[in-house]
């Protein structure tokens, strides 16, 4: 199995757990690249599970459609919210208080090179935890996420995906409502779809959920699915 270092960062600024991710993600491709002067050495490169929150922000993937944010500057700081073009897939979403987002840095030569798979099995790994609450999650073709009622008239977004991948080395990642203020989502077109709706844990149960029970079911179901041994430690972050 391979090692996998786990870090809960708390609730902590986007920018500042961006930065972090930039910082881990830089360090693995550069193993990646000094282990090609030996190339008979064994492939051995550092992997990270980060989860955290995030105060209010709106976030559009380097492909996204700007339109997609329906409020303005000075609207965004009356909500207290903030707003980032970053160089993940997908379009424009929520991060938020009361979900998680995970952000997996992994070097995919270690698991698998296929991106396809790779959003496959951290779906899975939703799936999963939301069975643990009697909740069925599932998949729209052609359409990244986790949906509820996903094959009926009308299915609800509960976890949005946005990743990058380079040199086979991951970061970004996915954002799970549990107890999440969706009426931030009045804000944006969530993921560029206007005909869905988005949800959460506590609007499908109806009551708030224990965010670090299902921290600790989505933590250990990612690890069986991927085949990690996790590794808790302390994240030394420089603001």
């Amino acid at each position: 199995m391979n090692k996998v270092i786990f870090q809960d960062l708390g609730l902590i600024d986007y920018k500042v757990c961006w930065d972090y991710q930039e910082k881990l993600f830089n360090e693995i491709v550069q193993q990646k690249l000094e282990q090609r002067t030996s190339p008979n050495s064994e492939l051995r490169t550092s992997n990270y599970l980060l989860f955290c929150e995030h105060p209010h922000v709106y976030t559009l993937g380097r492909n996204g459609d700007e339109t997609n944010l329906l409020v303005h500057d000075a609207e965004l700081k009356n909500i207290q919210a903030t707003y980032y073009k970053n160089n993940r897939g997908g379009d424009i979403t929520y991060h938020g208080p009361g979900q998680i987002v995970g952000y997996p840095i992994l070097n995919l030569d270690l698991f698998f090179t296929d991106i396809h798979k790779y959003l496959r099995y951290l779906e899975e790994a939703v799936i999963r935890s939301l069975s643990n609450y009697g909740i069925a999650g599932g998949r729209i073709p052609k359409l990244t996420g986790v949906w509820i009622d996903a094959e009926s008239k009308s299915p609800r977004k509960i976890c949005a995906f946005g990743v990058r991948c380079s040199r086979w080395v991951t970061m970004h990642g996915f954002a799970f409502n549990v107890n999440t203020d969706l009426s931030y989502f009045r804000n944006i077109v969530p993921c560029g779809i206007t005909d869905k709706d988005v949800t959460s844990m506590q609007k499908e149960l109806g009551r708030k959920i224990e965010i670090e029970d299902v921290k600790n079911i989505l933590k250990k179901n990612i690890a069986e699915i991927f085949e990690m041994d996790l590794v808790e430690e302390s994240a030394i972050i420089i603001k």
